[in-house]
């Protein structure tokens, strides 16, 4: 283990006149940056960098902790048996069968349905999409009405083409006429 006393051995070429010599140099060992005398403002400047450190291994932490949340929910969701599932779909739909569903709502359906399907969150979509994510969360729960460049952007955040959902759309709309 090195100390702050250990002294390296190194030798200097020096030039006196015509001649050529090597000289021992004693140069002191540099320790841990925690050794050297700092001045009040870098001994600031430090703690605040190690505060820095500290508060984004914090969030690191944090956001793998809810990576592995929703990862373990998706798993759960993934492990329940199929007839859970579509006996809880049976009777969404007998609920939704029972009401007039509008276009806006029948839109959302399938936007919620895709992106719960490729098990992302409102905030990557709507990051990708390029829309607020409060926006976002209105179009599915069928509060707001999209535009066309809207749909577009978010179709495209969740991997399909515009006709491609449009299709889903009509055809949840029929399931739930017939």
């Amino acid at each position: 283990m090195v100390t702050e006393n250990t002294v390296l051995n190194r030798t200097e070429l020096t030039h006196s006149g015509e001649s050529y010599e090597l000289k021992p140099v004693s140069l002191p060992q540099r320790g841990n940056a925690r050794v050297r005398n700092l001045t009040p403002a870098q001994k600031r400047a430090v703690m605040f960098a190690q505060q820095q450190v500290l508060r984004a291994k914090a969030a690191k932490k944090a956001k793998d902790d809810r990576q592995a949340a929703l990862s373990r929910m998706w798993m759960q969701d993934e492990d329940a048996p199929a007839a859970k599932r579509s006996a809880k779909i049976s009777v969404e739909d007998s609920s939704e069968n029972a009401q007039n569903v509008s276009l806006r709502e029948a839109l959302g359906h399938v936007l919620r349905d895709l992106r719960t399907k490729d098990h992302k969150t409102l905030r990557e979509v709507s990051e990708n999409a390029g829309v607020s994510l409060g926006y976002l969360s209105e179009v599915e729960r069928g509060q707001k009405e999209a535009s066309s460049e809207l749909l577009s952007s978010i179709a495209e955040a969740l991997g399909v083409s515009v006709p491609q959902m449009l299709r889903m759309v009509a055809d949840y709309l029929e399931s739930l006429e017939s």
